[in-house]
């Protein structure tokens, strides 16, 4: 049974001497008595309506301003990130392969070059005189060489008609072999020669960007000299070579074992720009024992030439994608004595406003600004993203219209740290 209200019971016990004196009243005066009751009567329901919604009020504080964001579905990525220093894909120091003096330096530093461009020209004069001695050389031994098997046909003849020993034709043999021997010397100096005269113009052997010049023209070099004359390395494509701890490796070879295309991501120092996009290459064949890390290559086509040779990056390698994730603003997740927590804004049942109820939820993976919720949460509902500090189980709340835009632009705000697991 319902319990009567303190004020209609106090109006009921009033009214009792009153209820008699009527019961032996005219007809028209208990008409009169009968609407002035239930302009009482109406008076007393709306007093308790009041008290009631003033002790709610009281009970649950004035609203509390807040912003909200709603949970929705979608696919949530799993990264593991890695700290990273970009590499040339190919890094070449140019040497001479002559001694020589440094005639001229066509190319300028920075400029990107191709494999076979002019890098450097050596005075060519001495191996040219060299080349031709060699072929003159050549031409030489070679009449020599004609001379004597000429004169080995003859002795052929002769000795047929036994007018020479056997002896002379032995010779001449053992002269013609000698002399064939010497003119493959001489052709063998010839195109040693010859690489002379093209190593006097040192070109490049890849595609790149020519760094700084390290010598002068004017300057005798040799093939000895430990600097250099140039240095190229290759841009597009490049690479990055990153480290992930031990724990993380088992999850990763699976997948490079499946021959799986793993996507590799390169954000700048504080991890607020993406610089490129490129995909796992290689893994290496051991880990450090002093850090517990395993070194991986990812090549980037680098088209706009965003890396650059011993940058610093993080590395960010997309292992999977989950899809069908409720997934909601990190922010929202709180943390207490009650475990792990959110606050989701529905409507009260007494007063028809809105409020927050605390709700357990389970969480799954940390993204970024995203974090995706095993239970506790469905798709659509409001969950509190700023303001939650103030809030109780029950508390009465504001939500500005404001608040909600610029909530939803929260939710899809790129992910800046890496996917971790709360304990």
């Amino acid at each position: 049974m319902k319990t009567i209200p303190p004020v209609l019971e106090r109006m009921k016990v009033q009214a009792e001497p009153v209820l008699r004196r009527v019961k032996s009243a005219s007809p028209r005066w208990r008409w009169g008595v009968g609407i002035a009751l239930f302009i009482l009567l109406a008076w007393g329901i709306h007093v308790h309506n009041v008290n009631v919604k003033a002790h709610a009020k009281k009970k649950t504080g004035p609203a509390v301003p807040i912003a909200v964001a709603p949970a929705r579905l979608g696919d949530m990525p799993v990264f593991l990130d890695g700290l990273g220093s970009v590499t040339a894909y190919y890094n070449v120091t140019v040497r001479s392969r002559v001694d020589g003096q440094l005639m001229s330096v066509p190319v300028r530093e920075g400029q990107l070059v191709h494999s076979g461009d002019l890098l450097a020209e050596i005075d060519p004069r001495p191996f040219q005189a060299m080349l031709d001695q060699a072929e003159g050389q050549l031409a030489k031994d070679q009449a020599t060489l004609t001379n004597a098997r000429v004169d080995l046909e003859r002795y052929k003849d002769l000795i047929a008609q036994q007018a020479i020993p056997q002896q002379q034709l032995d010779t001449q043999k053992a002269t013609v072999g000698q002399l064939e021997g010497t003119v493959k010397s001489d052709q063998a100096a010839v195109e040693s020669a010859k690489l002379n005269v093209v190593y006097s113009h040192i070109t490049s052997p890849i595609n790149g960007r020519v760094g700084l010049r390290q010598v002068d023209p004017g300057n005798m070099i040799h093939a000895t000299d430990v600097n250099g004359l140039i240095v190229i390395a290759q841009l597009q494509p490049i690479t990055v070579i990153f480290t992930l701890p031990e724990d993380s490796i088992p999850r990763v070879m699976q997948k490079w074992h499946t021959g799986a295309n793993l996507p590799v991501e390169a954000w700048n120092r504080d991890k607020t720009q993406k610089l490129a996009s490129g995909r796992l290459a290689n893994v290496d064949n051991q880990i450090d024992p002093n850090t517990g890390t395993l070194k991986l290559k990812a090549i980037f086509d680098n088209e706009d030439n965003t890396l650059f040779p011993n940058q610093f990056v993080n590395a960010r390698l997309l292992l999977e994608t989950r899809p069908n994730q409720v997934i909601i603003p990190s922010v929202a997740i709180q943390r207490g004595s009650q475990g792990t927590f959110i606050y989701v804004v529905t409507t009260s049942t007494t007063t028809a406003q809105p409020v927050a109820s605390l709700r357990p939820i389970t969480v799954g993976l940390i993204e970024g600004n995203d974090a995706s919720i095993n239970t506790g949460v469905q798709a659509g509902d409001s969950v509190v993203i700023d303001g939650a500090e103030k809030l109780q189980d029950g508390s009465s709340v504001i939500i500005p219209q404001t608040t909600v835009q610029k909530s939803s632009a929260t939710v899809v705000a790129p992910s800046t740290s890496s996917a971790t697991r709360p304990k």
